[in-house]
């Protein structure tokens, strides 16, 4: 069994928890609101605004017998570059103000992973981050064409207030594929162990964002959503 295979059966209990999360049975159904898809897109674009800097610095830490890693990691930047211009976009396409929206900073638990990123990348094995491209694109590949599919349907909203979620559905199948690749040529036990672990942590700390987003009575709450609650 290669590492991919591996990775994936040795995370599959923590990736059922984020796959589990209530809302996101909730998206796939048609049943969340306006306001409530906003609220998740303020925390993608926090998330999203740090995976390159975080690419920067982990290819910056790898030392020379992953520089076959630190082309994968350029190769990365250069797909990632600008994504969360495409989810302000989307937040403006909802009938909401990007500006308004995200001043409002992001959740506990977007900051948290964010924190656990960085704290990955420079102070364990930087080799861990991939862990958390392999949650994040994993979960796109799973979820986000379906999900923007039944949205836009329940919402009534157009096209253009699904960038994030249609591309990266799209995107994510192909950079899943490079993954797959990319991680079947981590041979020593110490880089697998490491991504192992975080991938693990990912998925909790993922699912925790989906599990904190507002309900819609309380997105009615908050001040940044009032624009489209």
């Amino acid at each position: 069994m290669n590492f991919f295979a591996t990775l994936q059966q040795e995370a599959a209990a923590e990736r059922d928890y984020l796959l589990s999360s209530p809302i996101i049975g909730d998206a796939l159904a048609g049943q969340i609101s306006t306001a409530q898809y906003v609220a998740f897109l303020k925390e993608a674009y926090f998330h999203v605004s740090q995976t390159v800097p975080l690419l920067m610095a982990c290819g910056s830490r790898l030392d020379a017998s992953h520089e076959w890693l630190r082309k994968a990691v350029a190769h990365y930047i250069e797909d990632e570059y600008g994504h969360e211009k495409w989810i302000e976009d989307d937040i403006r396409a909802c009938g909401a103000d990007p500006a308004v929206v995200c001043a409002a900073g992001p959740s506990r638990a977007t900051e948290i992973m964010v924190s656990y990123a960085w704290d990955t990348v420079q102070r364990r094995n930087p080799v861990g981050f991939f862990g958390m491209v392999y949650v994040l694109e994993g979960t796109s590949v799973a979820l986000a064409t379906n999900a923007a599919a039944k949205m836009r349907t329940a919402l009534g909203l157009p096209e253009s207030a699904f960038t994030y979620l249609d591309s990266h559905g799209s995107i994510d199948r192909t950079h899943i594929r490079f993954l797959e690749d990319l991680l079947s040529k981590v041979d020593t036990a110490g880089d697998r162990a490491a991504i192992t672990h975080a991938a693990k942590r990912f998925f909790y700390l993922y699912a925790e964002i989906f599990r904190t987003l507002p309900d819609r009575a309380a997105a009615l709450q908050r001040p940044e959503l009032e624009q489209v609650a």
